[in-house]
């Protein structure tokens, strides 16, 4: 492995040419268009670590200035739309302004956000999306007309997830040419992009994420930038486009100051972080804080979508972790009505508002001799049960989306970061459609379970809705509602 020390301030570079406005101009921000209105309500000034990108171009950038700083002589990478595709990355910086008031405030902030959550997506030249900022609460909902960019914003979520859990790009954007902009322009190399990123809160305090995605002609990682209060805590940049890598720095501190090692280009460079970095000086133990904790985030994240289409059959028994698409909701309901008593009887009282007729519990039938399960619901004395077979298409959407939010991570089919105790992280659900299918009652009854369960403050909801219930839900205390435009 190629590590060095840096000894001398960093080289300035071409880079990419960039794909968007810069984000660190407040008369740009949320501005997905020129002179059309913002997509997500005003945000503070971003730090001037963030990547950049130009209108004409849509290629991802790898640059931008670093934050000044009197301990530390690190320089950014420069952007030219004549770039020969060589980059260098921003030198970490070993100390950097704090934007915090106190020196006592990252404890008071540990004690009341003890679980690390994610609480702002930024998207720039990525569908729809110019420089959107959007601020993420325990319950969040994106409303807009189709074609505003709803999906967009929850599969933005959804990849960073699958690229903390150690995935390749392929894996977290299997069409990545659905992800850029229409009209975007490619450079003299022919080369497209997007660029995407996130803000973790947690213990290590606010620590941000940004990621700069070329999509054209081949897909890599061009750019990525892991910072704090302003200062850059982990910058890779392409070197060389002939090879599959990118030249990556570290914070380090001490004697040596920055570490530098070439990464993958198709893999999230903090998720790898905790195999590289040994933790043996403060510098190294700050980036390993801010990456374990970003990690920690983004793994603990539940794409569902449930397919009554799929959830009609009996399925055979197995561990009764739900899907992501419920189609062994019936597996489930045998594990959580012998395992969790409790619970069961909150989604069986669910099932009496969202469910025609009378329901008296939620039961499952096995053949004696073994073989698949089918879950019934029982409609008391002298009534025969129904099979949920025979439920209609928003009866079995609204059984499987009040089992989500009433359960954790233990019964889903997920795999989060083994860094924290479960009992320590937020497990954040995200629901495109949310209300797909759904009458006006059932959607008042998931809400009324989302707002319990989120504020209880072991789930997160990121949901995608239609205009009905966005209507509904704008007048209910803790629902952070993000309204978008065509």
């Amino acid at each position: 492995m190629d590590v060095t020390s840096d000894a001398t301030a960093g080289r300035t570079a071409a880079a990419l040419a960039l794909a968007d406005t810069r984000t660190d101009c407040p008369d740009e921000a949320g501005r997905p268009d020129g002179g059309r209105p913002a997509t997500a309500p005003p945000t503070p000034r971003t730090p001037p670590d963030a990547p950049t990108t130009s209108v004409a171009s849509g290629a991802p950038a790898t640059s931008a200035t670093s934050a000044a700083s009197a301990a530390s002589s690190a320089s950014a990478t420069s952007a030219a739309s004549s770039a020969s595709g060589v980059a260098d990355p921003v030198e970490p910086s070993q100390a950097g302004p704090r934007v915090c008031g106190s020196p006592a405030e990252p404890a008071q902030r540990q004690s009341r956000q003890p679980r690390p959550v994610v609480t702002e997506l930024r998207l720039s030249a990525f569908g729809p999306h110019r420089s959107a900022v959007f601020p993420l609460g325990p319950l969040t909902l994106f409303a807009g007309p189709s074609g505003s960019g709803k999906s967009q914003a929850l599969a933005a979520y959804e990849a960073l997830a699958v690229l903390a859990s150690g995935a390749t790009l392929e894996e977290a954007f299997p069409d990545p040419r659905a992800r850029i902009p229409d009209r975007a322009v490619p450079d003299a190399q022919r080369r497209r992009g997007f660029r995407l990123g996130c803000t973790v809160d947690g213990p290590a305090g606010p620590v941000r994420l940004d990621l700069a995605v070329q999509a054209e002609p081949t897909l890599r990682i061009v750019g990525e930038r892991l910072s704090q209060d302003g200062q850059i805590l982990l910058a890779t940049a392409l070197r060389d486009p002939g090879r599959r890598s990118v030249q990556a720095a570290w914070l380090t501190g001490g004697a040596i100051g920055v570490t530098r090692a070439p990464l993958p280009d198709d893999r999230l460079g903090t998720a790898l972080l905790p195999l590289r970095v040994a933790g043996s000086t403060a510098g190294q133990r700050k980036v390993l804080a801010a990456a374990e904790q970003v990690v920690v985030a983004l793994r603990a994240v539940f794409p569902c979508d449930p397919r009554p289409d799929r959830m009609r059959a009996a399925v055979p028994p197995g561990e009764g972790r739900l899907l992501g698409d419920c189609t062994n909701l019936a597996d489930v309901l045998r594990r959580t009505r012998s395992e969790c008593g409790t619970r069961h009887a909150m989604l069986a009282q669910a099932a009496r508002t969202g469910c025609a007729g009378p329901v008296e519990g939620l039961g499952v039938r096995t053949p004696a001799g073994g073989g698949p399960v089918a879950a019934v619901l029982d409609r008391g004395p002298g009534r025969p049960a129904t099979e949920l077979a025979r439920l209609g298409a928003g009866e079995l959407r609204f059984l499987a989306l009040a089992l989500v939010l009433l359960t954790g991570p233990g019964v889903l089919a997920m795999d989060p970061a083994a860094e924290l105790l479960s009992a320590r992280q937020a497990l954040t659900v995200l629901a495109d459609g949310f209300d797909r299918g759904l009458d006006p009652r059932q959607n008042a009854e998931l809400l009324r379970l989302a707002l319990l369960s989120c504020g209880r403050g072991h789930i997160r909801l990121v949901a995608a809705v239609g205009e009905a219930t966005a209507a509904a839900a704008r007048d209910l205390p803790g629902v952070a509602m993000v309204d978008l435009k065509a």
